[in-house]
């Protein structure tokens, strides 16, 4: 009987508002609003803008006031952030709110304006606003234009007051404090009513490894107040997404795209101006016909310009774009993320592997597993590379087809625990691939035990040749050869090829597989990295795969791929003796 007393008595949870926006495609084809239908609170809404409307741009000749200077778009958000509190029954209904916005939107200054405005709107005695910025410059800029917007008004200077040395701006009313800092771990220490967390640029973080502990930080901290609200600004990564970031925009554009509908989750407003997929990325028959990329044509850039002539026009845009242009592939495709929110993937260098712009295209979900592979094919062969302790150890395993005699592609690495120290830039990525298990962070010898283990496994399935079945580079490969042989390859199943331009025939041929639909893989998180590594070189009359980056950027799951493609273009047949070819250097 208490049980359902208590029950009974419980306030019953607001209904959920849907934040979906599935016509967005439409809608930012057509300049229309991506923000969902809501039954926001207007007195609460309406407030918040009246407010937000009289700031001044304190940077701007004649200093402006935010309702004749300020993009619709972030009017839009600003009624969305304030017109989402339910003041009678003091529930917020969306607790985070993430836009995606290109550069030259005023990212920074409308943020500053919206710190304001969340203290304003503030009714809690000493509580805690954060702006929080990837850089101290980024930090430094937003602070000054808030203290500029209030040395605008004589009624703001009034009730702030701000202290340069901490940046920090005290509300002389409420005794509330805005704070503003570089994002850090630290941040949270001693911000017990926490109302209002701005976070901008979360894109700079993404490989940051202690990010989303800080997210699991702040938003802790947020739910101790029922008011208390995330808003997250940044542009497009300008490189692979990852970490943070990239769970952040998967969670939201599945938000966005209706897929958590009828779930409970935290409340969120995704507002992503991204240009519709089919301007954003080619199909692999169109870059197999040269169809040169429609994202490049500046009469589509204004879909994901919520800013335009604030003051950024196409024209100074294409001048821009330009110049870039001339410095290379490279130079382009990051212009385009930061200016566009074109999604860096893979094929992003300049002279990188022309295969990797087909790899998004070759997917195929079914071949996730070895598994998967094994059973669709009548032949195997396998490719492994490893360098030393700061590489990976990459194998990759291609199956022909039984029916189709198309290419089935398989991949796994592993990875010392010592390299994620070593290289911190990446170890949030190689983290990202463990967890995903595509890659293992374990010690020697066990990263070799655990290769010839599949390899075993492989075996035993009786689709290995019994010669030239195992391509492996010469270098280094003492302990990897000897745990295959404990796991019982034969000395006629290893192949040693050499690298650089030896493997020139791999490169041409797959990418001529992968752009005519004749090699599937199951689309590896790790891989699509890998491609965006890679970068090609021409020695001599031959072409070769390097590094783009000497020490972060990994390829050897990549070089192990066109070892046992080379090994699989001799038309092997399974448990039967295969002729080698004058084409690669044997030691």
């Amino acid at each position: 009987m208490q049980d359902q007393f208590a029950q009974a008595s419980r306030p019953a949870a607001p209904p959920m508002w849907d934040l979906s926006r599935t016509d967005w495609q439409d809608r930012i084809r057509d300049g229309r609003s991506l923000l969902p239908d809501m039954p926001l609170f207007e007195a609460e809404a309406d407030m918040g803008l009246a407010f937000y409307d009289e700031l001044r741009l304190p940077d701007v000749p004649g200093n402006p006031r935010l309702g004749d200077a300020s993009g619709q778009w972030f009017r839009d958000l600003v009624r969305a952030v304030f017109g989402s509190w339910d003041p009678v029954n003091n529930i917020r209904m969306i607790r985070d709110f993430f836009a995606l916005v290109p550069k030259g939107s005023s990212k920074t200054t409308y943020s500053a304006a919206l710190m304001l405005v969340a203290m304003l709107m503030n009714f809690r005695p000493r509580a805690t606003a954060l702006f929080l910025g990837p850089t101290q410059a980024i930090a430094d800029r937003a602070y000054e234009q808030a203290v500029g917007m209030i040395d605008e008004s004589p009624d703001l200077k009034r009730r702030f007051r701000p202290r340069d040395h901490i940046k920090t701006i005290e509300d002389l009313v409420t005794k509330s404090e805005m704070q503003v800092a570089t994002f850090d771990l630290r941040i949270l220490t001693g911000a017990m009513a926490l109302i209002f967390v701005l976070l901008d640029e979360l894109h700079v973080l993404g490989k940051a490894a202690n990010t989303s502990r800080v997210l699991r930080q702040i938003r802790g901290g947020l739910d101790k107040t029922p008011e208390g609200v995330l808003v997250t600004t940044t542009t497009q990564s300008d490189d692979i997404p990852a970490g943070a970031f990239k769970s952040e925009l998967k969670f939201v554009r599945n938000i966005r795209d209706g897929l958590y509908r009828g779930k409970i989750i935290r409340p969120t407003l995704p507002l992503l101006y991204e240009l519709p997929r089919d301007i954003a990325v080619l199909t692999r028959e169109e870059r197999a016909a040269g169809v040169v990329e429609r994202w490049k044509d500046p009469a589509n850039w204004p879909m994901v310009m919520p800013n335009i002539n604030r003051p950024i026009t196409v024209e100074s845009m294409f001048a821009d774009w330009a110049s870039e242009r001339e410095k290379g592939e490279e130079a382009i495709r990051i212009w385009a993320s930061q200016h566009l929110n074109i999604e860096i993937g893979q094929g992003i260098n300049n002279e990188g592997w022309r295969g990797a712009d087909f790899w998004e295209g070759a997917v195929d979900e079914t071949l996730k597993s070895l598994d998967a592979v094994l059973e669709r094919s009548d032949v195997v062969t396998i490719g492994i590379d490893g360098g030393g302790l700061d590489d990976l150890l990459g194998l990759a395993v291609i199956g022909r087809d039984r029916n189709t005699r198309e290419w089935l592609g398989w991949f796994r690495a592993w990875v010392v625990p010592k390299v994620l120290d070593l290289r911190q830039d990446i170890a949030t990525q190689l983290q990202e691939f463990a967890d995903a298990d595509e890659l293992s962070i374990v010690p020697v010898p066990q990263d070799a035990e655990e290769l010839a283990a599949i390899v075993a496994t492989i075996i035993t399935s009786g689709l290995l040749p019994e010669k030239n079945a195992i391509g492996i580079d010469p270098n280094n490969a003492a302990a990897i050869i000897e745990a295959l042989t404990g796991a019982g390859v034969t000395d006629e199943m290893i192949r040693r090829l050499l690298q650089g331009p030896a493997l020139a025939p791999a490169l041409y041929g797959l990418e001529r597989k992968l752009s005519d639909g004749t090699f599937w893989h199951g689309g590896s998180l790790l891989m699509a990295w890998v491609m965006g590594n890679a970068k090609t070189e021409q020695r001599g009359n031959s072409l070769m795969v390097t590094k783009a980056v000497a020490g972060r950027a990994k390829i050897d799951p990549l070089i192990a791929l066109f070892q046992a493609a080379i090994l699989m273009s001799w038309n092997p047949s399974a448990g039967m003796l295969v002729t080698g070819s004058d084409m690669v250097v044997v030691v």
